[in-house]
């Protein structure tokens, strides 16, 4: 170490305290367009590589911003239901391979989403222990999900009320645990899988009812008669579904009017998307959307607000630098005495200017590091995309 870097070391080792406040300053001074940049950039990696894996998205017509969002990342968002039908005319077409969604409903806060088969190999999705769901009211749960919530292949998961007021509007369904998928990092790690069938059940679609002849039906019994039992209007509905009453759950109306979320859409080859997008772009009630151009423009936004807060910390960090100016003016002027005495004993002008560097030199990586460590810190703390909820 060079004789003038060892004095600015013992100079700032002498003043430990002054030291670390005037680092932790520089620090505060750069630490928020840094921790902004790197989260800007996490969110933005997370947005686009999901939509870049997601060929076509169909839905009903409304904002696209929120029909992505539900779609590719299970947001919650004000979409209008598309039918069943779109999913089987999609399929008829022989152009794409339909994936119905419906992600209406959550469990302990995390999206249910009501699918096929064909999501987990899309999404290659891998069993980490357990097997898929098969049966009506049968459900896996994702990485995230299983060991935040302590629930493995056996147990159960009882989905959320969504109306208070209402409890005929939805139905709480206690579903069975399957399996859990091994871990993606994708927002597929923050959901819970069902069959269609089984999210149309929670959304009152479908019911079973409990057995009138057992002890749980026997409250809903209105009247007895010869060979048959009059039941109740307000005849309970079951709240899990069992290979004891699997067969009296059933649906009421059309299959093809049923609700979907969304539909995902893999076309066989790039003439087979372009048509289908082209069909659906003359649709009135209905569009066909491209992920990553939806993607790319909510980025643009995030981008411009982005560009407005640098503005903003540009002027806040000239405002510090200027403070900062400062205190080095004042604390150079303090330190007038401490230079003559310097001088006397044979050290140039010169070596005290570098001397003086120098400590503003180790302050400033000092604060660097301080600030690197600190929004690594908020990276790491701070939820991504998929574990925004």
């Amino acid at each position: 170490m060079s004789p003038v870097f060892l004095l600015a070391w013992r100079y700032l080792t002498y003043y430990k305290v002054r030291s670390a406040m005037l680092a932790a300053a520089l620090a505060a001074i750069a630490l928020l367009p840094l921790a902004v940049g790197l989260l800007v950039g996490r969110y933005n990696a997370d947005l686009i590589a999901r939509a870049d894996a997601t060929p076509l998205v169909a839905g009903a017509k409304g904002n696209r911003f929120d029909l992505i969002m539900a779609a590719l990342y299970f947001r919650k968002a004000r979409v209008d239901p598309v039918p069943y039908a779109e999913a089987e005319a999609i399929l008829d077409s022989g152009l794409a391979l339909p994936i119905p969604l419906h992600a209406r409903f959550t469990a302990k806060g995390y999206p249910i989403v009501g699918t096929t088969p064909d999501y987990y190999d899309f999404r290659r999705l891998r069993l980490a222990s357990g097997g898929l769901p098969a049966l009506l009211g049968e459900c896996a749960l994702g990485a995230n999900v299983a060991r935040d919530l302590g629930i493995a292949p056996g147990g159960t998961l009882l989905s959320d009320q969504q109306n208070l007021y209402d409890i005929s509007a939805d139905y709480p369904l206690r579903m069975r645990v399957t399996g859990v998928f091994a871990e993606t990092g994708t927002p597929d790690d923050d959901a819970v899988f069902a069959d269609i069938k089984t999210a149309w059940v929670i959304e009152g679609i479908g019911h079973g009812h409990v057995d009138m002849a057992s002890k749980a039906g026997a409250a809903d019994v209105m009247e007895r008669r010869e060979g048959e039992v009059v039941a109740s209007p307000a005849l309970a509905t079951a709240m899990e579904i069992t290979p004891e009453n699997l067969d009296s759950f059933h649906f009421h109306g059309d299959w093809s009017a049923f609700p979907l979320t969304a539909i995902l859409c893999l076309p066989r080859d790039a003439k087979s998307a372009t048509i289908i997008a082209g069909r659906y772009h003359v649709s009135k009630d209905y569009q066909m959307l491209v992920p990553r151009g939806v993607v790319d423009e909510l980025v643009g936004i995030v981008l411009r607000l982005k560009r407005f807060l640098d503005a903003n910390l540009a002027v806040v960090a000239a405002a510090s630098a200027i403070f900062l100016g400062l205190i080095v003016w004042l604390t150079r002027q303090l330190r007038a005495r401490e230079r003559e005495t310097l001088h006397r004993m044979g050290c140039g002008r010169r070596t005290v200017f570098w001397m003086f560097a120098a400590e503003l030199a180790i302050l400033a990586v000092a604060a660097a590091a301080l600030a690197s460590l600190a929004a690594l810190a908020i990276l790491w703390l701070a939820p991504g995309i998929r574990e925004v909820r």
